[in-house]
């Protein structure tokens, strides 16, 4: 029943797949995106919860329903000897994401809330195959998507202090192709690549707290679980721990500064432990020292932990207009050794630049923008080609847009 409901939600959420901070989102909710995911101790509305859901006292009752359109540059170049080959990583260029929160005010100290979002993901579709140079027949890529449905509740335990708690039910499907050429490597050779997709199911939660210290300064803090979830049966061969492939754990600090009733700046830290994920964190390197892929603790992506930081700025111009802006910047996942396994999910973007704006409809209702630019980054090979491939190196390269749009309305 649990796979079913979350399957619907994920149809409604997460049609897309996205690619910023490693695999995660780089902001939920359009106002946040506009201030480039700042949102620890700066709530915007009830989005919040999927960044902290303490944040759910502070804002208003009422819906909002939102769209990111996601348009990702991904691409690879092989250099073996003195050729060098780039290959175009985009047969699917644009991916649209919903999200959808809702949030009401039991009483004066209790809110209840919940949101439908898209945690992250990642697509790669190489029409021509970088890997048919070894033999691999057909397109390559991958597409995995996440969703989240979030039910969350906050208390004000005085007039300056709160605390929240989100309950992450989450689903997410994956679909590997044309990299049957490490079907050889593997604990499982038949269920590698090109069997379709798969999905998955769990649960975690998250926690968050928020403090309001005199008028002007308000400090947030935020953690989320390692969110266990049931195995890629048809990838056993592939991720680690028979087809294991678990959220990793993440949390993070918060400040907004008010310093006056229409200007507020917004600064987060936030860690992702991918490390602590096997299937992501693990190096590839123990594949060719004869662990299999799809063992116990077997290879993975090998993607580092990282610190991301968020700086924003909201500014309400007047009664109708609120305009946002921000920049965050992020550690790189992916060590250069790693590319070479990498090449279908290059997830190496590390800045970027967010607008957003605000204009409000008659007395309850809202319209939102925002826009996202991930400059573009390269993380270039060392020792990335096995021995086994006739050696070289894997340059991984990949840029991003988004426009997102949303209405919100106060009950």
């Amino acid at each position: 029943m649990q796979r079913a409901v979350i399957g619907v939600a994920l149809s409604l959420v997460a049609i897309g797949a996205q690619a910023t901070n490693g695999y995660f989102s780089h902001g939920y909710g359009i106002k946040a995106k506009g201030q480039a995911g700042a949102a620890i101790a700066a709530p915007q509305d009830a989005l919040t919860i999927a960044t902290n859901p303490a944040g759910l006292a502070g804002v208003a009752d009422g819906f909002t329903l939102g769209l990111d359109v996601f348009v990702p540059d991904r691409e690879a170049t092989f250099t073996q000897g003195r050729v060098s080959t780039t290959y175009d990583g985009n047969g699917t260029r644009v991916f649209l994401v919903p999200e959808a929160g809702y949030s009401r005010h039991v009483d004066e100290r209790l809110v209840l809330g919940v949101a439908l979002y898209g945690n992250g993901g990642m697509n790669t579709d190489y029409d021509t195959n970088p890997f048919g140079r070894f033999g691999a027949q057909g397109p390559a890529g991958v597409d995995f998507s996440q969703a989240f449905v979030s039910p969350a509740v906050a208390y004000q335990l005085s007039d300056t202090q709160t605390l929240g708690l989100a309950a992450n039910l989450v689903y997410q499907r994956i679909e590997l192709k044309g990299i049957g050429i490490f079907a050889g490597f593997s604990s499982a050779p038949a269920r590698v690549s090109n069997v379709g997709y798969d999905d998955a199911v769990g649960w975690g939660v998250r926690v968050g707290w928020t403090g309001k210290f005199g008028p002007h300064v308000t400090l947030g803090a935020t953690w989320q679980s390692k969110t266990r979830m049931s195995d890629f049966d048809q990838y056993a061969g592939l991720f680690a721990d028979q087809g294991g492939f678990d959220i990793p754990e993440n949390y993070g600090l918060g400040i907004a500064v008010a310093p006056t009733p229409a200007l507020t700046l917004a600064l987060d830290w936030q860690r992702i432990l991918y490390a602590g994920v096997p299937s992501v964190g693990n190096p590839v390197d123990s594949l060719f020292a004869g662990v299999p892929l799809g063992a116990d603790g077997g290879p993975g992506f090998g993607w580092d932990d990282i610190d991301v930081l968020k700086l924003g700025v909201s500014y309400a111009v007047n009664d109708q207009w609120t305009l946002r802006g921000g920049v965050s910047h992020s550690d790189q996942p992916i060590p250069g050794s790693q590319t070479f396994f990498n090449t279908i999910a290059p997830g190496v973007v590390q800045t970027h630049l967010s607008l957003g704006a605000t204009r409000r409809l008659g007395e309850a209702g809202e319209l939102s923008l925002s826009y996202v630019h991930a400059f573009e980054e390269t993380v270039s090979g060392s020792g990335s080609i096995p021995a086994a491939f006739g050696g070289g190196e894997v340059d991984l390269g990949m840029k991003q847009h988004s426009l997102g749009i949303a209405y919100s309305r106060k009950f």
